[in-house]
């Protein structure tokens, strides 16, 4: 919007004093002022409006008209309704300036020029950047050759001064412009969008963090030929759609900036099915694989398999390398307990697989992922360590141990279950909710076909074990699986509730009326391996006083806690409470 367009524009009663070579400067916002000194305020481009209540004589003019250019500003309209005429010493100033100078007439109010202006200019933003987003669209769904969300968020910050960024649904960063967002902000925006987005409202969603205000946009494919979301499917689908974090509060927008923005997430969910689409290759190896395994196949057949999935997973390998499986489930509370949730739990695992911090970089090509129906299952591929180079020869022995071991190298290399949940266990919480559930079985690493077989097994065993876990995400890692752990949740409920409840009610009854803390006391006696001197001082007690909350647990138990068999009942009834 230009100045020239605003003296055109006779409603606004604008009578030009001075300043006509300079009528092409364009105008960018609108600012009512009687300060001596508004620069603060100023950013440059704005028609800036006065009553002259900061001028009291001819000398204060010449300031006032400096700071004015000195800040950028479009132009001066100065109001008579107030003093009559504008002063002289003020158009002379201006002119000295080059500051084009308006009258406005005194019939005409600074709300009328403030809203005219602020309507052409938003109108003209969002007009700019929606035929630019448009161009872009055409771009992006034609090939790469769009440049990716990057190009459409640099024009949300350059067109709109939007600073913006796509978040996955535990918080990683896909793309932004600009700086990046911080991973402890992003897991929290992620996780107030997955419990906002299962309550069905429509975005956007607001957040507050750190005392900034986010619009938090769901990036779904809503277009032509994108398959309806019904209720049913809102809370899996949440687990799934990436979101559009944007730093400011919509609260306040215009319809046309609302409807900009999700014509944005609309280009944004073109770039997000084709990198779905573009894991369909590994997706169908990792269900020939599971299928072949599942199914008994040959060895030499597995490995045949393998071998056309190395160079797809992991270019340039050369070598067949090891091999972990993971498989996770996503189960739900009341009348869908029994639907398969394997597309949700796929979409899980690949976004926790695909996360760098885990799995290194480049781990987006990596990523191979087949479902059972119920379950879905990875197969991760693992680097293994390099031969030995010259003069290491003595070295070849150990190399080979540690190659049919997994350890020491490989075992630096391979997934540990707790450290894939640990920067996503908050956001994935809040998107399952109360009645949903996701687990997750990791597999120690094996480097040959025939170990697959028994890999899948290990995993699935090992996320049975964290299916029995309180909480909506857990993890069980292959190393549980040698320890008393593995038989905990395969007891029927009502066995292990009767068994905790005979030897440890009476112990919390007593803490209930006495406050005794006697099952602190034993959770703490059984961890030190029944060392009265390690107790006492881990529980900050006398060690007589340990002594008489142990003859109490006894008393109350009718058991001796010197006694093996006594000490490893309590430690079961205290893992499986």
């Amino acid at each position: 919007m230009r100045l020239r367009a605003l003296l055109d524009t006779e409603a606004l009663g604008l009578r030009l004093l001075g300043g006509e070579d300079e009528l092409d400067r364009p105008v960018r916002g609108v600012m009512t002022t009687d300060l001596r000194d508004p620069s603060r305020y100023l950013s440059g481009g704005e028609l800036v409006l006065t009553g002259l209540v900061w001028r009291r004589d001819a000398s204060d003019s010449e300031p006032f008209v400096r700071l004015l250019t000195s800040a950028g500003v479009a132009g001066l309209a100065v109001g008579e309704a107030e003093l009559g005429a504008v002063p002289g010493d003020l158009v002379e100033a201006c002119l000295r300036n080059r500051l084009p100078l308006f009258a406005v007439d005194e019939t005409v109010a600074f709300a009328t020029i403030t809203e005219h202006v602020v309507r052409q200019v938003s109108g003209e933003r969002a007009g700019d950047l929606a035929a630019v987003v448009d161009r872009h669209r055409r771009l992006m769904t034609s090939g790469p050759a769009g440049g990716g969300p990057e190009v459409v968020l640099d024009l949300l910050t350059s067109d709109l001064d939007l600073r913006a960024w796509v978040l996955s649904p535990t918080g990683r960063q896909i793309a932004g412009a600009g700086e990046a967002l911080a991973p402890r902000v992003g897991a929290l925006l992620a996780a107030g969008h997955l419990a906002a987005s299962r309550t069905g409202r429509p975005g956007p969603h607001r957040a507050e963090v750190d005392g900034t205000a986010y619009s938090l946009f769901p990036i779904r494919n809503t277009g032509r030929g994108a398959p309806p979301v019904s209720s049913r499917d809102l809370r899996e689908s949440v687990l799934s759609d990436w979101l559009l974090a944007v730093a400011a509060d919509s609260g306040d927008w215009p319809a046309p900036r609302l409807d900009l923005l999700q014509g944005v997430t609309q280009l944004i969910a073109v770039e997000r099915d084709r990198r779905d689409a573009a894991r369909a290759v590994r997706r169908r190896l990792a269900q020939e694989i599971l299928e072949l395994v599942q199914t008994g196949a040959a060895p030499t057949e597995i490995a045949a398999r393998l071998r056309v999935a190395t160079p797809v997973l992991l270019p340039g390998a050369g070598t067949a390398p090891h091999w972990q499986v993971v498989v996770a489930r996503v189960e739900w509370a009341g009348d869908d307990a029994q639907r398969p949730a394997d597309r949700a739990a796929r979409s899980l695992l690949e976004e926790i697989l695909v996360d760098p911090a885990v799995t290194g970089p480049d781990s987006a090509d990596r990523i191979a992922v087949a479902c059972t129906g119920e379950e879905a299952v990875a197969l991760v591929p693992l680097t293994v360590p390099a031969p030995p180079g010259p003069g290491d020869e003595d070295d070849e022995d150990d190399d080979a141990a540690a190659a049919e071991s997994g350890a020491p190298e490989e075992r630096d290399a391979a997934l540990h279950a707790d450290a894939l949940l640990d920067a996503v266990r908050a956001p994935l919480s809040a998107g399952l909710g109360e009645d949903g559930r996701l687990s997750l079985g990791v597999s120690a690493a094996v480097h040959s076909p025939e170990g697959l077989r028994g890999a899948l097994e290990e995993a699935r065993h090992a996320r049975r074990v964290a299916a029995a876990r309180p909480g909506p995400v857990s993890a069980a890692g292959h190393h549980e699986l040698a320890s008393h752990v593995l038989l905990l949740p395969f007891v029927p409920d009502d066995v292990r509730r009767a068994f905790t409840a005979r030897l440890l009610d009476p112990l919390r009854d007593y803490d209930r009326r006495h406050r005794a803390e006697l099952i602190e006391t034993l959770e703490a006696f059984l961890d030190c391996d029944g060392s009265w001197t390690r107790c006492a001082a881990r529980l900050h007690l006398h060690v007589n006083t340990l002594r008489y909350r142990v003859g109490r647990i006894e008393q109350l138990t009718g058991r001796d806690l010197a006694r093996l068999e006594d000490k490893l009942d309590f430690f079961l009834a205290l893992r499986m409470s």
